[in-house]
């Protein structure tokens, strides 16, 4: 098909279109998303999957019809792969029905890397199933069938999906769809109740993969039926599919479940109760390290500890507007004397509190105050997934109070601490989002202007790459979000600097300004690691189990090769001892080799052979985990090399 040429006469009406690089171009009114990419270049069309206007997403086939910022979506755009992903799950769901006549559709949303379809059926799908729906799809995906939007009333909706006996499409527009005009999207013999967009063709789908099947319950919740869902990944590109399911073998070996098993870190059992972790001695002491670092450094750079409790009246939930807000996510109230108590969600009541025992002056702010706080909320049993969805976990929150004057620099502040804090654990690459207005937030639009503008700023002056979630903020304050990427590019949610208007009005915070008014603050929420369960987990799999020597739980095991060394061995682990080295000695009358086996599994940094050779000398043999024989060193040599490393929260050893 020939390049649009947008340099022909114009006629009828226009639109004026902005750029991402800030450009402007009038075009025909009515232009499509394609034509307009073809506009631009070939191959920009060609990889095109969508486009953006005014903030809202749309078919590639759909026309532009207003002035207005576009941006043209590609898979490499988080929006696009939601994109692709979204309208290979159709795919999917249409190669299902073909092959299992009777068979009830759910829902089938994109994902952070891929896409699932929860579908109704007799019995679970097994390995062979998805092999035959993988070639179906692949039938699909020849026949290059468009996808259609329509557009059609809620009744007809209601009357198509009762008469095909899809209940639960019939059960999302009698409860969560209530428009009066639904769309529905068609391609090939398929059609399903759908906002979109979706991408151009089936044709498009250059590479796909079903991952894996299981059970999970209606809308989450074990009192519903129980459907079977399908995971999958697809690509427009077959080396990008190539590439993935490497990373994925390598995330199976780095998996936190499998090696907090492995390693001895952390347990968790139904007999205590899901979603809550037990932290073994091994994982205790990587938290232990982690706490007080943490400790250490917020005291260092001005803040106040403080603690809270964990149960408090459910007067001040209501107060806060938890009850209203977060009301699924709690658990219920329980009764202490007359009143009714409630297990908290979160501490920002409880500094609130603090903050209101005495009155405050413009002097002393900001105050920063922080707290390793243990929440606990109900998660849906489907979603608990190691460490990465618990039902109680420690915060590292922390609440700012800020004078309105003040608030840039604080937050210019607050986000070079908050990459102080992370560095240690040497994360490479971050995303990082501004989340803005949402179309439920309260307070003044004068009060989100400013506070928009200030995380803005702060951003810019600090000179971060960002990008702007539009109305991805929370109902009570804009945000930004810092999402680490591990050792396999995967990001993780993890800090977060989130402002909050709601909270100072609903519990009236002042403070006395220079002329002696009494003012409201801002309020600040921010959490750097999350919670310590997630990033713990993060870590065990951006390490593969591999800590640092600073937080690896036995950073020394000393080996002595024979029974006659024993006690040159015990020697030896004393020393260290005495250095706060954490060290283990091994003199069970096993062979070295074994020994050293034992000790690579464990994942143990330093592996100290003692010989007679060793013991004549005051030295230890020195073996690397995963590096194999590094020679002899001097026991003070040695200690000297270990404490430098430990201080410098080194990645690689001191030792060559």
């Amino acid at each position: 098909m020939p390049a649009y040429n947008y340099e022909k006469k114009m006629s009828g009406k226009e639109v004026k279109i902005k750029f991402p690089d800030g450009s402007e171009r009038n075009f025909p009114q009515g232009i499509s998303g394609l034509e307009l990419a073809r506009s631009i270049s070939p191959r920009l069309a060609k990889d095109a999957i969508a486009f953006k206007i005014n903030g809202a997403i749309k078919d590639l086939n759909a026309g532009i019809d207003a002035d207005g910022p576009v941006e043209i979506l590609t898979f490499e755009m988080p929006e696009g792969k939601s994109i692709f992903w979204h309208s290979t799950a159709h795919i999917m769901a249409q190669a299902v029905q073909e092959l299992f006549p009777g068979v009830r559709l759910a829902i089938g949303p994109p994902i952070e890397e891929g896409f699932y379809y929860d579908f109704e059926i007799d019995k679970p799908f097994s390995p062979d199933d998805l092999q035959k729906i993988e070639k179906k799809m692949a039938e699909i995906i020849d026949q290059k069938a468009a996808f259609k939007r329509e557009e059609i009333s809620r009744e007809e909706a209601l009357k198509e999906f009762t008469e095909r006996g899809e209940n639960y499409k019939v059960a999302l527009l009698n409860e969560d769809i209530l428009d009066d005009r639904v769309t529905v999207y068609r391609h090939s013999t398929f059609e399903d109740l759908c906002r979109g967009p979706h991408i151009p063709d089936t044709g498009v789908v250059k590479a796909f993969k079903l991952i894996t099947s299981s059970g999970a319950y209606w809308r989450g919740n074990e009192k519903n039926k129980m459907l079977q869902r399908i995971y999958g990944i697809s690509f427009p590109k077959k080396a990008m599919l190539d590439e993935y399911l490497a990373r994925l073998e390598e995330a199976k070996k780095r998996d936190h479940r499998e090696l907090g098993k492995q390693l001895g870190l952390f347990h968790i059992t139904n007999e205590v109760g899901a979603g809550l972790v037990l932290w073994l001695p091994k994982g205790a002491v990587i938290r232990n390290e982690i706490e007080n670092f943490w400790r250490q450094e917020h005291a260092r750079f001005g803040y106040d500890i403080v603690f809270s409790p964990h149960i408090a009246n459910l007067e001040l939930w209501h107060r806060s507007g938890h009850t209203g807000f977060y009301k699924e996510s709690m658990y219920h109230p329980m009764k202490v004397d007359e009143a009714q108590y409630q297990i908290k969600p979160m501490n920002c009541p409880f500094h609130i509190m603090m903050y209101k025992s005495r009155r405050w002056s413009y002097r002393e702010l900001p105050l920063r105050w922080a707290e390793l706080g243990t929440v606990y909320r109900y998660e849906m049993p489907g979603v608990l997934h190691g460490l990465m969805r618990v039902r109680g976990f420690t915060q590292d929150d922390a609440h700012h109070f800020v004078a309105p004057d003040r608030m840039e620099e604080e937050l210019v502040w607050l986000i070079k601490f908050c990459f102080h804090i992370l560095d240690p654990f040497r994360f490479k690459d971050y995303d990082i989002y501004l989340s803005t207005r949402p179309n439920d937030a309260v307070g003044e639009l004068s009060d989100w202007e400013k506070a928009e503008n200030g995380l803005k700023r702060a951003l810019d002056l600090l000179k971060l790459t960002y990008k702007t979630d539009i109305g991805g903020g929370a109902f009570y304050g804009p945000k930004i979000d810092i999402k680490i990427k591990d050792a396999l590019g995967r990001s993780w949610q993890c800090s977060t600097i989130q402002f909050d208007f709601n909270m100072p009005e609903r519990f009236d915070l002042t403070f006395a300004d220079k002329d002696g008014q009494l003012r409201r603050p801002y309020m600040i929420h921010r959490a750097l690691l999350g919670s310590l369960e997630r990033f713990f987990g993060v870590l065990i799999e951006h390490y593969g189990g591999n800590f640092p020597l600073w937080l690896a739980p036995v950073q020394a095991r000393v080996l002595p090769i024979t029974d006659e060394m024993n006690e040159y061995a015990k020697f030896v682990t004393e020393r260290l001892k005495d250095e706060n080295i954490r060290v283990e000695l091994d003199s069970r009358s096993e062979k070295i080799g074994h020994k050293i086996r034992e000790s690579e599994l464990q994942k143990i940094p330093y592996m100290f052979i003692i010989g007679a050779k060793e013991k004549e000398s005051g030295a230890v043999a020195v073996r690397l985990h995963g590096k194999g024989d590094k020679g002899s060193f001097k026991l003070d040599e040695l200690i000297g090399l270990l404490k430098a490393e430990i201080k410098e929260k080194a990645i690689e050893s001191k030792i060559a």
